[in-house]
């Protein structure tokens, strides 16, 4: 749904979830003054679908395959040199102050979780769109707290188990943890089902976990996925 009307807010909505952005398509088509644009479900499809469509808003997953929600915005700012690029609000199911301050250091205007209600959530784009800056409830701490030097959370402890990791099993296990079949991350990551399994059986070694049902808890108690 595209409009010429300039008072409309055009969004581009970026998660790799379709059910999930079906869902907030459908919130915020009903809404006045705002019309989605396009949208996309991977890093690269985002980056592309982004400069091509020019949307006013970009509502951005944080974590996805490939970079995230941090490799769209570089992946967009990066390319647009003859203007100023959209506004970035990030829409994540994560409230983990590490996600929150990468995320607004790589350019995003404002961060909320999934949990907004509808209504909230367009209220967050039209403000963004107008220049405010938009948090849910605490995240802000976190930033300012950042940028002060300052930190009321304390530093996350050391987690060997997840640092043991290579950038590409951390890749399966975040698919994983969102149920994603051996077959359908092979897809995703263009890597054989083979290769899948062992970078699978290496995740669950190095996790010492024994099953992938064990594995996605404790995927979700560290905000992974």
């Amino acid at each position: 749904m595209e409009s010429t009307d300039a008072a409309v807010c055009r969004i581009f909505l970026v998660d790799d979830h379709a059910v999930f952005r079906s869902g907030v398509r459908a919130e915020l088509s009903s809404e006045p003054g705002l019309a989605i644009a396009g949208e996309a479900g991977t890093v690269a499809e985002a980056v592309a679908g982004i400069l091509a469509v020019a949307p006013d808003v970009v509502l951005l997953d944080v974590h996805m395959p490939s970079g995230g929600g941090v490799a769209v915005l570089r992946g967009v700012t990066d390319a647009i040199t003859d203007g100023p690029p959209p506004v970035f609000l990030a829409l994540s199911v994560s409230d983990a102050a590490e996600d929150v301050i990468a995320t607004i250091r790589a350019g995003a205007r404002g961060y909320v979780t999934k949990t907004i209600d509808g209504a909230a959530l367009a209220d967050a784009v039209r403000r963004v769109s107008d220049g405010d800056a938009v948090f849910s409830p605490r995240l802000a701490g976190f930033v300012l707290d950042s940028f002060t030097g300052k930190s009321a959370a304390p530093e996350p402890p050391l987690d060997p188990e997840l640092d043991s990791l290579t950038k590409r099993e951390l890749e399966v296990l975040r698919l994983l943890a969102r149920g994603y079949t051996y077959r359908e991350i092979a897809d995703e990551l263009f890597i054989s089902i083979k290769t899948v399994e062992t970078h699978a059986s290496n995740v669950l070694r190095k996790t010492q976990q024994s099953n992938r049902n064990a594995l996605t808890r404790w995927a979700a108690t560290r905000h992974i996925g």
